[in-house]
């Protein structure tokens, strides 16, 4: 390539050259991660080359890793493979992943706000530091399971904005943000939903569901994220495995 970023030539295969240009371009930050890449065609388009040229580059990218493909919306930056054990701040996502269920999520809302006294109490911080919030619809084989809100502040993970949450889940989004989760604890109660829940998650206005609240926090012990989570119980249920004396 004469210039590393922005042209190819043939003095190589061009896939290759398309392949570590679009390498380059996640190293230098053009494309960052959680984020997607320009389409096969605008690629194309830009370097004046073949799609399936594009195409080929792009394949040999997802096997690394680097990239994932997610049907009907594009190519996205994964930073690496990403790897979890399941047995570790397990969410939703990996719970169906082990049930052989597919599962789904919907974001409903997503927006920063002033933290407020509750949630400055959450994590230690002033009332009028930002955090994101987002509230999403988990669904498992298209039925509507639980609605989630979540709360985690912007200085600890400030490009959490660019990361497509239909696409990643929160512990992916983390691990491409190098946020290192430690530990978690969480509360299980029965509470009555109201009406609008009771839409959202397509069941009966005060009917008993669970409700999930819990934190996370980061390896310097700072509370990174706090939910809330309402599960509809006859689509979940919850076990606890424990060694006899």
């Amino acid at each position: 390539m004469a210039d590393h970023t922005n042209t190819v030539d043939y003095r190589s295969p061009v896939y290759l050259q398309m392949r570590e240009l679009i390498r380059s371009r996640i190293a230098e930050g053009v494309y960052q991660p959680g984020g997607s890449i320009p389409s096969e065609n605008e690629l194309a388009a830009e370097f004046e080359i073949n799609r399936l040229t594009v195409r080929s580059a792009v394949d040999i990218l997802v096997k690394e890793g680097l990239l994932k493909r997610v049907q009907g919306k594009g190519v996205y930056v994964t930073g690496g493979k990403i790897e979890q054990d399941v047995g570790e701040l397990k969410g939703f996502t990996s719970t169906l992943q082990e049930s052989r269920r597919k599962s789904g999520k919907k974001i409903l809302a997503r927006k920063v706000r002033p933290a407020g006294v509750k949630y400055a109490s959450i994590f230690g911080i002033d009332p009028g530091d930002p955090v994101y919030y987002i509230r999403r619809l988990c669904s498992a084989d298209g039925e509507p399971v639980s609605l989630e809100e979540i709360y985690i502040p912007q200085a600890a993970a400030p490009r959490l904005d660019g990361v497509d949450l239909s696409v990643f889940s929160l512990r992916e989004a983390f691990q491409l943000l190098n946020v290192e989760l430690k530990s978690g604890f969480q509360t299980l109660d029965i509470t009555r939903i109201g009406t609008q829940e009771a839409r959202i998650l397509d069941t009966e206005d005060n009917r008993n569901v669970f409700l999930v609240r819990y934190t996370s926090t980061n390896s310097r012990d700072q509370v990174v994220e706090y939910g809330k989570c309402y599960i509809r119980g006859d689509k979940f249920s919850f076990k606890v495995d424990y060694d006899a004396p």
